[in-house]
């Protein structure tokens, strides 16, 4: 005979039993949410600040002679002319779910290269024209125009860190193909193990 009034541990079997493991899985929840709203908003970020630079390659070739990282034409050309379209690539690869890990890791890669070269050239503008740091408002090449140097350095470090973020497996949902070495999403148990 069943008992009339299920208990608590009852109720907390079925619960795990239909996946839902109570506030844990809220949270988890709640995280996979909001990773997939970063993706989402990295994506559009990098997609809008590639395309505003490959629009205009002449003046984003004489943003990235400022940082002196070469004097010979052929490779400043090649900057100019390849580094906007990789970060739409990339962007777009994070909007659509595809190799996540991947695009993710390409543009942490990108972004702590070049936010040093930028508080260096901000470090470099403050002493030429003896200002604080802070207020220091410069073209950074970044594809935003002319930005205030503290609040681009703060904003390549919340970058880096939604980057990083999503290197840690974080924003599956609604991915096309999280991995391009692994199982499609929910397809298989080596989705978490997914590289890439």
């Amino acid at each position: 005979m069943q008992d009339p009034i299920p208990t608590v541990q009852h109720r907390k079997s079925e619960a795990q039993a239909q996946g839902h493991a109570g506030p844990a899985s809220g949270r988890s929840g709640i995280l996979e949410a909001a990773a997939v709203l970063i993706r989402w908003l990295l994506g559009l970020l990098f997609v809008y600040m590639g395309l505003s630079k490959a629009l205009h390659p002449d003046l984003f070739l004489k943003l990235v002679r400022q940082y002196d990282l070469t004097s010979n034409p052929y490779f400043l050309n090649l900057i100019a002319a390849g580094l906007p379209w990789f970060e739409v690539f990339c962007g777009l690869l994070l909007l659509a779910g595809v190799a996540v890990r991947g695009a993710a890791l390409m543009l942490l890669m990108m972004l702590i290269a070049f936010t040093p070269l930028v508080l260096q050239r901000a470090l470099a503008l403050a002493a030429a024209n003896k200002l604080p740091l802070c207020l220091v408002k410069f073209d950074c090449g970044c594809g935003a125009g002319e930005v205030f140097a503290c609040n681009k350095l703060v904003e390549n470090c919340l970058l880096i860190l939604a980057s990083g973020w999503l290197l840690t497996g974080r924003g599956r949902r609604l991915c096309v193909r999280f991995s391009p070495f692994g199982t499609a999403p929910g397809r298989g148990p080596s989705n978490s193990g997914d590289a890439g």
